[in-house]
């Protein structure tokens, strides 16, 4: 009986280890807010706890993982005195710096790898610029990038966002309203196209179906998600530009964060201002959307949301709240339901 007892409370441990996974938080610091933060996030429950200082850097506004998850890269947003940072994750979840570079443009606000995990893109807000770095085998980052400058002299640009899709490049431009779209030519990429969206929408965030066929944009301006349709190969058109607001809200907005689920049954968008996550049907052979949820963040100011990687939860950065908003995802209707909220420090970017 002993030895039953000894094997059931070893299962139950391994149990409760095994539906624990990290969550790192990017903050805004202060005196009060150190860096980027980890946590516990239990996947059957949704509970977040553990919290601890990763480690201490300044303004970690946006961060993302290798495609091992060996490697983290932090931008360090702080105007013209900017880097992109690269850490080795610890079996402890701390992480120990490697390096930092410059990225060659104030404000930056987005970083990403691609696939093959050997290149990095830095979107920079302020300078109007995007910075593709090679990285190396020891997670280091290289100091020579390739950096494309979108400013031209009547027309600030504001780079928001960037992503790899195979050998394609694109980049999300705020200030000029467009969606560049670079191609890998040799080793370095080059500028198929910028497809513009409507003057004044300022695109921010995008997601990139599986298969390339349809891209949609968030844009923070005008509150609006646009929807992008591959028409031949490496060609997109625009094919619809559908409100992220409720129909009786009339205040002001700006959207932030866009995200796909994972059968791409259903996407999500935050509203800062209406203080929501908008979730849409997709029609995945037109590409098409149908709002079917507006539902409070129980926050204020929602800048970056994930959801879980086993689908089942979301969780929303509420900067100006400093909480974290968790809600139970259907799979089958994509709605939301509120599950709590913790007290996070200035959370702005979450990471699974």
């Amino acid at each position: 009986m002993k030895f039953i007892y000894f094997i059931s409370l070893l299962f139950c441990s391994f149990l409760i280890k095994a539906q624990n996974i990290p969550l790192y938080v990017g903050t805004y610091t202060s005196d009060d807010v150190q860096g980027i933060y980890s946590y516990n996030f239990n996947t059957l429950t949704g509970e977040i706890t553990n919290k601890k200082l990763a480690v201490k850097t300044e303004n970690p506004s946006f961060i993302t993982f290798s495609k091992d998850k060996k490697y983290l890269y932090a931008v360090n947003e702080n105007g013209e005195n900017s880097f992109v940072k690269s850490y080795e994750v610890n079996n402890d979840g701390t992480l120990a710096f490697i390096n930092k570079v410059g990225t060659n443009g104030n404000g930056p606000c987005h970083v990403q790898t691609n696939e093959a995990n050997n290149k990095l893109v830095v979107s920079n807000y302020g300078g109007g610029t995007v910075s593709i770095y090679t990285i190396h085998k020891s997670g280091s980052i290289s100091e020579s990038p390739q950096v494309f400058d979108h400013n031209l002299e009547n027309k600030q640009a504001h780079a928001h966002s960037a992503k790899f899709y195979k050998n394609n490049l694109f980049v999300a431009d705020l200030g000029r309203d467009f969606l560049a779209q670079y191609i890998l030519n040799d080793k370095e990429f080059v500028l198929k196209e910028n497809h513009l969206m409507k003057e004044g929408a300022g695109p921010r965030h995008f997601e990139i179906t599986k298969n390339g066929a349809f891209i949609y944009v968030i844009n923070e301006l005008n509150s609006t998600v646009t929807v992008l349709q591959q028409k031949e190969k490496n060609t997109y058109k625009t094919i619809e530009s559908i409100s992220t607001l409720s129909d009786d809200y009339n205040g002001k907005n700006q959207c932030a964060d866009i995200h796909l689920s994972a059968d791409e049954k259903f996407l999500y968008g935050s509203n800062r201002g209406e203080n929501t996550i908008v979730v849409f049907k997709r029609d995945a052979k037109s590409g098409t959307l149908q709002k079917i949820q507006n539902i409070s963040v129980n926050g204020d100011w929602p800048r970056n949301f994930t959801l879980s990687p086993n689908g089942k939860f979301l969780l929303v950065a509420n900067q100006r709240s400093e909480n974290i908003s968790v809600y139970n995802v259907d799979n089958k209707l994509g709605t939301l339901t509120f599950l709590y909220s913790l007290n996070a420090p200035t959370p702005v970017c979450l990471l699974f």
